[in-house]
C-alpha cells in the first residue's frame, strides 16, 4: 500500500534533504513534485489543493529557510499535515449502548462487504471479547446469505439461520430476537450491495437503520477504486449516520489516493483497513502509523503487533531474553521464517520497514522471492535438533543429506548457512544497540548478494 506515493515523496524529500539552506525556488520545486505525488496517486483535486495551501506558508517560514536541517523540517511538516488529513487519531469502535449491540454495514457491491462483516466479527470477538453475531440482510444477491453463513461457520462465529423468502425487515427483528435469546453481544448487519447509488435501496437502509438503531455504520469501501471511494462515501452520509469507514483491499492499493482523499471528502473517519482475503487480515487504521508508511519511515510498531499475535507472553519474553543476550539459532530463524510467512510473506514484513523502496531495490536485483521462505524453512526441517542449535558441525556429508531431505543442493544449503551468520550477526549488533544508520542504508548489501 502507498508504494509509489511512497516512491514519489522519497525522491522529492531526497532533493531537498541534500541542500544545506533552501530558498523559494527549491521550495516550490519540492511543493509541485508533491503535489504531482498525489495527483498520480488518485487523491482528488481539492484535497491536493488543500494540502499544497497548508504545507506551503509553513514551509515559506523563515525557520525554514534559514535551518541547519531544512529538508527534514520539510518532512515533519508534510507528516503533520497527512496526519491531519486522514484524520489525527485512531477511533476506536462504539460499543456504548445495551446489549445486543447493532452494527450495520453498507456499501457498493463489490466492495468486499461480507468478507469484511466476518472479519470485524472475528476482530470483536479476539480484541474485545464479545460474543458476535452475524446477520445478512441481502435477500436480493444469489447466495449471499449462505456466503455469510460459510464464513461464520468457518470461522466460529454465530450467524442468524436463513430462513428464504424474508424481507430484511423483518430479518432484523428476528436477530435482535434471537440475540437476546442466545447471548450475542454483537449483530452486525451485512446489507445488501449497490451497483451505484439507487435512491429505492438507500432508503430501504434508512428504514433498516430506524429498526436496529445503529451505534456504527460502517461504509465498506474498495481502496482501489480512489477517488470513486470518497465519493461514495459522501454519498451515503447524506442517507444515513456514517460513523466509519473500512477500506478493502489496501494491500493491492499502491498509490493510497482513497485512504487520503476519503476523510477529507466525507468527514468520517476510517477506522480499518482490509489487507488481504484471510480473516485476520483486518488492521485498525492509525493515521500516524499510515503517514509514517507513507513517507517511508515505517511501522515498527505495527510490525511488533503483528508479530506478537501469534506469541504468547511467555515466549516473548523467552525471545526477548535470548536476543538481549545476542543469541540466535536456527530454530528461532525457523519461527522467524514461519511467523513471515503469517505475516504476509518477504513483501509483507517489508512494508513495515524503513527505507523500504531501497529495501525492495536491493531485492529486486538480488532475484530474492517468497519462495526462498518455504525452501529455508525445508532445509531447517530436514537437519537434526543439535545441527539447528550448533550450525558449526555441519560438514560435507551432513549438508548432502540435508539437501537430499529438502529436495535442494549444497550450494543453496551454503547460502542459507552464510545468511544465517549474518542474521546472528546482526542480532548481535542489535543486542549491543548497535542500529546507527540502518534505516537509512537500507538492509546490508552482502546479505542479499548472499541470496543471489
Amino acid at each position: 500500500m502507498f508504494e509509489n506515493l511512497t516512491n514519489k515523496f522519497e525522491e522529492v524529500f531526497s532533493s531537498l534533504k541534500k541542500a544545506p539552506s533552501l530558498d523559494e525556488n527549491q521550495v516550490d520545486e519540492g511543493l509541485r513534485g508533491i503535489r504531482q505525488a498525489l495527483l498520480e496517486a488518485d487523491v482528488s483535486l481539492d484535497v491536493t489543493k488543500k494540502f499544497i495551501a497548508n504545507v506551503k506558508p509553513k514551509v515559506l517560514g523563515k525557520e525554514i529557510i534559514r535551518s541547519t536541517s531544512p529538508g527534514q523540517m520539510v518532512v515533519k511538516i508534510v507528516y503533520d499535515e497527512i496526519v491531519k488529513l486522514l484524520g489525527e487519531k485512531n477511533e476506536d469502535i462504539n460499543l456504548n449502548a445495551v446489549p445486543p449491540v447493532t452494527m450495520m454495514l453498507v456499501g457498493l457491491q463489490g466492495s468486499g462487504k461480507t468478507t469484511t462483516a466476518a472479519k470485524l466479527g472475528k476482530f470483536l470477538e479476539k480484541n474485545k471479547k464479545k460474543k458476535v453475531m452475524l446477520t445478512s440482510l441481502d435477500v436480493y444477491r444469489p447466495a449471499a446469505q449462505e456466503q455469510l453463513k460459510t464464513l461464520g461457520e468457518q470461522n466460529n462465529i454465530l450467524t442468524l439461520p436463513v430462513i428464504d423468502g424474508q424481507l430484511p425487515i423483518d430479518i432484523c427483528r428476528r436477530a435482535i430476537n434471537a440475540a437476546n435469546l442466545n447471548g450475542a453481544e454483537i449483530i452486525l448487519f451485512d446489507t445488501a450491495g449497490r451497483t451505484q447509488i439507487d435512491l429505492q435501496m438507500m432508503s430501504e437502509i434508512k428504514q433498516i437503520e430506524n429498526i436496529i438503531k445503529p451505534t456504527e455504520t460502517f461504509l465498506v469501501a474498495d481502496s482501489l477504486t480512489g477517488q470513486v471511494a470518497a465519493e461514495v462515501a459522501k454519498e451515503f452520509k447524506n442517507t444515513v449516520n456514517l460513523s466509519g469507514i473500512v477500506l478493502t483491499r489496501a494491500d493491492g492499493d499502491a498509490r493510497g489516493g482513497a485512504a487520503l482523499s476519503m476523510k477529507y471528502v466525507s468527514d468520517v473517519p476510517i477506522k480499518f483497513l482490509g489487507v488481504g482475503e484471510k480473516i485476520e487480515n483486518f488492521e485498525i487504521f492509525h493515521p500516524e502509523r499510515i503517514a509514517n508508511r507513507i513517507l517511508g519511515m515505517g511501522d515498527i510498531v505495527s510490525l511488533v503487533e503483528k508479530a506478537s499475535e501469534d506469541l504468547d507472553e511467555e515466549k516473548l519474553k523467552k525471545t526477548e531474553e535470548k536476543l538481549k543476550k545476542g543469541q540466535f539459532s536456527l530454530e528461532d530463524y525457523l519461527s522467524q521464517l514461519r511467523q513471515m510467512k503469517k505475516m504476509g510473506g518477504i513483501e509483507g514484513v517489508m512494508s513495515f520497514l524503513p527505507g523500504v523502496s531501497k529495501i525492495k531495490s536491493q531485492m529486486d536485483q538480488a532475484g530474492i522471492d517468497e519462495k526462498i521462505i518455504s525452501q529455508n524453512e525445508a532445509i531447517i526441517l530436514s537437519m537434526t535438533k543439535k545441527e539447528r542449535e550448533i550450525p558449526k558441525i555441519i560438514d560435507g556429508s551432513r549438508k548432502k543429506r540435508i539437501a537430499n531431505g529438502s529436495g535442494t543442493d549444497i550450494a543453496t544449503i551454503n547460502k542459507l548457512l552464510k545468511q544465517f551468520k549474518m542474521m546472528s550477526d546482526m542480532m548481535k549488533k542489535m543486542s549491543k544497540g548497535n542500529m546507527k544508520g540502518m534505516a537509512d542504508k537500507g538492509l546490508p548489501p552482502e546479505l542479499f548478494n548472499q541470496l543471489k
